[in-house]
């Protein structure tokens, strides 16, 4: 997944943009890519033909300069396949199955189809997702991460379709974004474990280059700094959102001399490794740890002890960001910039007062 730059907004801008995807033509794919107007023909028609540089070079080409040739199975009339990519950081990821199902049920009320683009354990995928937009099989994408699965200059992304960001908050993509205040949301939850007596409270954050997370750890800082406590950064543990992670995770805070007596996890998944590797420590969760997850996953409601966490509206966050790109897709001028939506501290078994 690599960091795109701005797509165009405002009215003025997207007009022009229509204008020269729909002017571009194939001599101005065969000038950019240095080769014949029969070898750019081949290379998006009958790519078997061709060698696998040539069609790179050709497709790469047809993404600047905004060529999208005639695709099979697309609505000749209407010029649009009904087809939505969905950008998915990690399909494995029970976090975003309600957002997905949010996405899905409501293209399908508009006669879409929802394609899953997952970008943690799909080879080869920036060619695929370039193919789709080189052959105009879809007609808009939501991203559920922070990036782009391609490299796509400030040129090149006048000519990509309809774009939306759900969950995650990158503002320098100008995009239609929906999501929650995520730092607000962390300084709550951080601020309740100060409110049963925890002064020594730990953090299991995500990784440090998603933006979503920068914002949850500044909310554990920001609480912590609210009380006058110091901000240790041994306290602060990374992990990937996995099961597995949030266990290693809190084995480093346990071995710190004085370890927390609290522990805030930017994820359900890993605040449930985190419960997981306690228990098998011979911890008591709440009475020797209280843990906080943040998501509220299925699964949380369900764990022993029933995990507090912070609830996020995974539906309606698809839900909304669906509706957005369709507005787009249905000729509506969508401003840039947060949908935020309510979240809400869920007080469950896994934390209680210090004693």
């Amino acid at each position: 997944m690599v960091m795109a730059e701005v797509r165009c907004s405002g009215e003025e801008k997207t007009l022009k943009s229509r204008k020269e995807v729909a002017t571009a033509t194939m001599k101005d794919v065969a000038e950019k890519a240095q080769v014949s107007t029969a070898t750019v023909s081949r290379a998006l028609m009958n790519p078997d033909k061709v060698s696998q540089a040539t069609r790179n070079k050709v497709e790469q080409a047809a993404l600047e300069v905004g060529y999208f040739p005639q695709a099979m199975g697309r609505n000749v009339k209407r010029n649009e396949s009904r087809t939505i990519l969905v950008i998915v950081p990690d399909i494995c990821d029970p976090f975003f199955s309600e957002i997905i199902r949010g996405i899905e049920v409501t293209a399908a009320e508009q006669g879409y189809l929802v394609l899953i683009g997952d970008c943690a354990h799909q080879n080869q995928q920036e060619k695929t997702f370039i193919d789709l937009i080189i052959t105009k099989q879809i007609d808009g994408m939501l991203l559920l991460g922070s990036r782009l699965p391609f490299d796509a200059s400030i040129e090149e992304q006048r000519n990509l379709p309809p774009m939306v960001m759900a969950n995650e908050f990158a503002p320098e993509l100008e995009l239609p974004t929906v999501h929650i205040d995520n730092l607000t949301a962390a300084f709550n939850a951080v601020n309740y474990l100060q409110e049963l007596g925890h002064k020594r409270i730990g953090c299991i954050a995500g990784p440090e280059e998603m933006p979503l997370c920068h914002y949850r750890l500044q909310g554990y800082v920001q609480a912590l700094r609210r009380t006058g406590a110091t901000v240790d950064p041994h306290y602060i543990a990374r992990g990937d959102f996995t099961f597995a992670a949030g266990g290693q995770a809190l084995e480093k805070l346990l071995d710190l001399p004085e370890p927390p007596t609290a522990v805030f996890c930017h994820s359900d998944v890993m605040a449930l490794g985190a419960l997981s590797y306690a228990k098998r420590r011979g911890l008591r969760i709440p009475k020797d740890l209280s843990i906080i997850g943040f998501d509220n996953i299925s699964l949380s409601e369900f764990c022993d002890p029933p995990l507090s966490t912070v609830s996020q509206p995974r539906y309606q966050i698809g839900r909304e960001a669906m509706l957005l790109l369709l507005d787009q897709l249905h000729g509506q001028t969508v401003s840039s910039g947060s949908r935020l939506l309510d979240c809400e501290l869920i007080v469950r078994g896994s934390t209680q007062a210090l004693t």
